[in-house]
């Protein structure tokens, strides 16, 4: 188990009636909001209307920034540091899931940032400082509200890339599970999956394979993802079920579920984003499609005995083939893609999706060649 050394400064607040909480707590750290979201959904489901009762209530005056796309774009982003420099912004709030989220952190670092925002996600600068983050979670899948990362997609150029920094935690996230009790069934898969790829990828990239206490971390963590999900499935208004997920969604990436691993690194994502970015799918899709994908390049390359452990502790299965089998049959259950076909991507676009996904890769100092790229989207046809 290496060293390592855990900080999380997030304040959850966590459960029904929540979101009433946030106006006493933003107007700590400013009067002057940028809200951030995006369409119409928070307004369908009364979020909004809450979340602006509790501002005012607290004397905190807002300017709206609506449109967030489900993979957020750099364009709209921009527009979002422009409107908060404009109108004197002090605090950044998120009302949606992890695209909002990572939107309002960029937009937050952006406006503390003399330079173009994409310098932030490019490696042309790193993030120093950031205005006050605060969020309203909708849809678990990101982990965004208890971590320092965020992901942009450059819209000119098809490239989507991250940034991370201890300004980007969120001084609050407020966690209502009924905010997600109308979520479609498509959109509670798409969360499912990408808690699962959170938690696989540092498990199965560590270089140290002897941290029993995390490796159980992620064992429970997946369990209670797959198990909430199936009961979302079958019952929408499960409470409970979305309370599980919801909060297993968070710790799936708020640093729990990487410590004292070594040498880790984010394969799936990084082709995924390539996908997204290529052609505007849901990131959770994506990774159904390149998990099994990578997993069988694992097995190849790595050998049995992560598949093998994680698929007894999370499946029940016997052998690594068989925990493969039992993640693409769940996803096929939940109705998720496995296959590039089943993702609208046609096999032939194989090189332009790995030629894109190299930049990633490389900005991220991950060990893949284009010809490893393409050994696993080949796995995925």
């Amino acid at each position: 188990m290496r060293n390592f050394t855990f900080r999380n400064p997030v304040r959850i607040i966590f459960g029904k009636g929540t979101i009433a909480k946030l106006g006493p707590e933003a107007a700590r750290s400013g009067r002057r909001a940028l809200l951030v979201y995006g369409r119409e959904s928070i307004k369908k489901n009364g979020v909004y209307d809450k979340v602006a009762l509790s501002l005012s209530e607290s004397g905190v005056t807002v300017v709206e920034h609506p449109g967030v796309r489900p993979n957020p774009v750099l364009s709209h982003a921009r527009e979002g540091v422009r409107k908060a420099l404009d109108s004197a912004c002090d605090i950044v709030i998120a009302a949606g899931g992890g695209s909002s989220i990572d939107e309002a952190k960029a937009i937050a670092a952006g406006a503390a940032y003399r330079g173009d925002l994409w310098d932030l996600f490019s490696g042309k600068a790193a993030v120093k400082e950031a205005l006050p983050i605060f969020t309203v979670l909708t849809l678990p899948a990101t982990g965004s509200e208890m971590n320092q990362g965020c992901v942009i997609t450059n819209d000119e150029t098809r490239q989507k890339f991250s940034t991370a920094s201890p300004s980007l935690f969120p001084r609050v996230s407020i966690l209502d599970p009924e905010t997600t009790l109308t979520l479609p069934a498509a959109q509670t898969a798409n969360g499912a999956v990408d808690a699962l790829a959170h938690l696989s990828e540092g498990y199965f990239t560590t270089s140290d394979r002897d941290a029993t206490v995390t490796d159980e971390v992620v064992h429970a963590l997946a369990r209670s993802v797959i198990a909430a999900t199936e009961r979302i499935l079958s019952d929408p208004r499960d409470y409970g079920a979305r309370a599980s997920m919801m909060w297993s969604a968070t710790l799936s990436l708020n640093g729990l579920q990487s410590l004292g691993y070594g040498g880790i690194s984010f394969p799936s994502h990084a082709i995924e984003h390539s996908l997204s970015a290529l052609y505007d799918i849901a990131h959770g899709a994506g990774l159904s499609v390149i998990m099994p994908a990578w997993f069988k390049y694992h097995l190849e390359h790595d050998g049995p005995e992560r598949l093998e452990k994680f698929g007894k502790a999370v499946f029940g299965t016997g052998n690594a083939e068989g925990t493969i089998g039992a993640l693409e049959e769940w996803f096929r259950r939940i109705g998720s893609p496995v296959r590039l076909s089943e993702a609208g991507v046609p096999a032939s676009d194989i090189p332009r999706i790995s030629g894109n996904a190299m930049g990633l890769i490389k900005l991220w100092g991950m060990d893949y060649d284009r010809a490893a790229v393409e050994d696993i989207l080949g796995r995925a046809v």
